[in-house]
């Protein structure tokens, strides 16, 4: 116990000694520290990648030499990920901005004011300096998500700029994690996936996520229907003739399938015990494209007519040569 509350002061005295220090002081601090973890002179590639091919987004990634096999994401590409642009060095002002200033702790601004410094090629190069690059262990940017996370939902980030980091942020979280527990029972059972099996997974995991925000339904389509069936618009959600308009002439047609879609799609949703989410989340990749190609159609069909009786004769003109279906007004 005695030891314990010695360790417990000597952490107090720690963090109140880094609260009067100037940011340069803490700058060498952490560069001092970082030198002496990771040497004087700069580490090397072991192996290189790019997320570019896989992911269409053009950041590089690196595995070092050290003991650890230490994961990198360059400089720019950190901020990329989260969704900053090429240009400058966004990352760091955000992480120092006001907004963030209570949910990236001091230990994490340090290490992204303080990169590691590596040399790209697994030789020594030419020109050493040159050949010199920026990037940060590849687990910060779990923290930078985190932190992004917990910024927005007390609402300190607002705006669409914020919403689509937040977004984005979340799909990072929660891919990261099911790919990692994935990878941890692999270990554990001695499989070794292949390259593609861990790349195929994370996209996997990724699109899923990332179906969580997207918008299938164009807003023109609703605006349609308000007008097609006079509707009146609520002041909050859509009125629930919406639910059957969508269910009859959007997911029971789908694809010619005369329901067969929507059902393997409820199912799918009731095994998973997702109620919640919509629909279209528990379509294939076929699927989605079959959704939006219907929608489109739709669209068009509602587009031409005058009211809701026109707009149904075209949709059962266009649609109508399925069993079972029964397309007449409601």
């Amino acid at each position: 116990m005695e030891n314990e509350d010695k360790d417990m002061s000597r952490v107090k005295g720690g963090l109140a000694r880094a609260e009067i220090l100037s940011p340069e002081e803490r700058h060498a601090i952490a560069k001092k520290a970082a030198i002496a973890r990771w040497g004087e002179k700069p580490l090397k590639v072991f192996r290189k990648g790019s997320f570019k091919e896989d992911f269409g987004i053009d950041i590089d990634c690196y595995v070092l030499d050290d003991d650890q096999k230490t994961a990198v994401i360059s400089k720019r590409g950190m901020g990329q990920a989260i969704g900053f642009s090429k240009r400058g060095d966004r990352l760091s002002i955000f992480v120092n901005s006001k907004n963030m200033e209570n949910y990236v702790g001091r230990e994490i601004r340090d290490k992204i004011e303080n990169p590691i410094i590596f040399q790209r090629t697994g030789s020594a190069a030419r020109n050493p300096i040159s050949d010199q690059t920026h990037g940060y262990d590849a687990t910060i940017l779990i923290d930078i998500c985190k932190a992004v996370l917990a910024a927005k939902n007390d609402g300190k980030l607002s705006g669409i700029k914020y919403n689509k980091m937040a977004e984005q942020a979340q799909i990072i979280l929660t891919a990261s994690a099911k790919a990692g527990i994935k990878g941890l029972i692999y270990a554990l059972a001695g499989y070794s996936p292949t390259t593609e099996e861990v790349i195929a997974a994370f996209k996997l995991f990724v699109r899923e996520e990332a179906r969580e925000y997207e918008k299938e339904f164009p807003d023109q389509l609703y605006e349609q229907w308000y007008r097609l069936y006079q509707l009146p618009k609520p002041e909050r959600n859509k009125p629930w003739k919406f639910k059957h308009l969508t269910l009859k002439q959007v997911y029971t047609p789908l694809a010619k399938s005369s329901g067969k879609i929507l059902e393997l799609a409820q199912l799918k949703r009731a095994k998973k015990e997702e109620k919640h989410k919509r629909i279209h989340q528990f379509l294939s990749e076929i699927g989605v494209k079959a959704l939006r190609q219907h929608l489109g159609q739709l669209l068009g069909i509602s587009q031409i007519s005058e009211d809701h009786l026109e707009y149904e004769r075209h949709f059962e003109k266009v649609f109508g040569d399925q069993i079972g279906l029964d397309f007449k007004a409601f």
